[in-house]
């Protein structure tokens, strides 16, 4: 498993030597502001620091992976069809216009797409990798699973297919992810007057705390409406998170993690040798799915809990 840990770094090496540079940049950026303003009193040499640590240097080849996950999703969800009863309408918006319903519907998607990865358990699967991590940082970002980046196909696919710039679109997905690195900082920041127009470091922290009450919460990307308007709000004003990461037991490697969520499914050989059984075991997983996603969008909005509320 180590030996194969190492071949993804080198790989990923090889395919982008600059990624390598990310971790100091992201680390001169982020860690004084850790150390001058910590949420948490922990040592930058932390626990699994190594692993997270792995992560980013194997980054270029895990998102290589996941690119060909993503265009798979893409296609095969079929959001890209409601996507083009839409390009009319886009074509007539002024471009400006288009630039701002694009990057609202973006971040409206993005919202449904990250509570479908937390309330649909084969899609949990993936993404508790990334929940696993215990130690909020300025490196605990890059823990994701390859496949887990497959929640952005649909979103993306109909904004493409509806006729939004695709620059544009490629702009807010790459600004999800860095934004997304900044917000697990181990900062104290609260930043009461913004919670409820952006997303802050404490919005995000709820989220990925493991405490029973703020469990699936908090999962807007950009904009804290979402979780306002759909009952996912939760941001108490008496207390802070403590506890992070999720009670299943995941291994600590990083070939481990990858191959983790694959655990009790049927591998493609065998779905080779039988097709017929193999095409009714993907029909009753999608049925299944369907399901499990019909039931997470009706599932009951919460009382929210504010930390600006009087």
């Amino acid at each position: 498993m180590q030996l194969g840990a190492l071949a993804l770094v080198i790989g990923s090496l090889i395919l982008d030597v600059g990624g390598i540079f990310l971790i100091p940049l992201v680390f001169v950026l982020v860690v004084p502001f850790e150390r001058m303003f910590p949420r948490h009193d922990q040592p930058i040499r932390r626990a699994h620091l190594g692993l997270d640590m792995t992560y980013a240097i194997a980054g270029p080849l895990l998102t290589l992976l996941g690119g060909i996950a993503i265009a798979a999703v893409a296609i095969l969800t079929f959001a890209w069809l409601p996507g083009l009863a839409f390009r009319p309408l886009v074509a007539a918006m002024p471009p400006l216009v288009q630039i701002i319903v694009g990057f609202l519907l973006f971040d409206f998607l993005i919202y449904w797409a990250h509570r479908f990865s937390h309330e649909v358990p084969f899609l949990w699967r993936f993404h508790s990798v990334h929940h696993s991590v215990e130690t909020m940082d300025w490196i605990s970002g890059f823990r994701n699973h390859p496949i887990d980046g497959a929640i952005l196909a649909p979103p993306i696919a109909f904004l493409l297919a509806a006729g939004f710039s695709p620059e544009a679109t490629g702009v807010f997905a790459v600004l999800q992810v860095i934004t997304g690195l900044f917000l697990h900082a181990n900062v104290r920041w609260r930043l009461r007057p913004l919670q409820r127009i952006i997303i802050t470091p404490e919005f995000h922290h709820w989220h990925h705390t493991n405490e029973e009450q703020a469990i699936n919460t908090n999962y807007s990307v950009f904009l804290p409406a979402w979780d306002i308007i759909f009952g996912t709000w939760f941001m108490p004003k008496d207390r802070r998170p403590q506890v992070y990461g999720i009670d299943e037991p995941i291994p600590t490697g990083l070939l481990p993690q990858l191959f983790f969520p694959f655990r009790g499914l049927r591998s493609p050989l065998w779905m080779m040798r039988h097709p017929i059984k193999g095409f009714r075991y993907t029909l009753g997983l999608m049925r299944r799915g369907t399901k499990q996603l019909w039931r997470s969008a009706r599932r009951p909005a919460r009382k929210a809990v504010s930390a600006v509320d009087a």
